[in-house]
């Protein structure tokens, strides 16, 4: 909200109305993939879905912040997104990716392009 990582479930409606919300569809235009998702799909950071959407948009956040961020910045920026699936392995490796990305200038991509 306002570029900034809230949790849905803590901001009431009143809250929200009027203001900026990015949500996981609106990263980039529609058929392709923000340099975040494209990341996550190419180093296998994508788990069951539940809470991919919280650690990709935590990690728009991050990379906006701190364009080259060491582990523990990246631990600590995730360390609201709880993830059953995973030892967070293949998420910290998305995010690395996904900073290289971001820092070379790359732009959204056609999602049929991600496989």
């Amino acid at each position: 909200m306002n570029g900034e990582v809230v949790k849905a479930c803590t901001v009431l409606a009143v809250q929200a109305d009027g203001q900026e919300i990015t949500t996981i569809e609106g990263l980039a235009p529609k058929g392709m993939l923000h340099p975040v998702q494209q990341a996550f799909w190419e180093c296998h950071g994508l788990q069951c879905g539940f809470c991919t959407p919280g650690v990709i948009l935590s990690t728009v956040a991050l990379l906006n912040e701190t364009p080259n961020p060491d582990d523990e910045q990246i631990r600590h920026a995730l360390e609201g997104n709880i993830c059953r699936c995973t030892g967070y392995h293949n998420i910290i490796l998305s995010v690395q990716d996904a900073s290289r990305r971001m820092r070379n200038g790359e732009q959204p991509s056609p999602i049929h392009a991600a496989s």
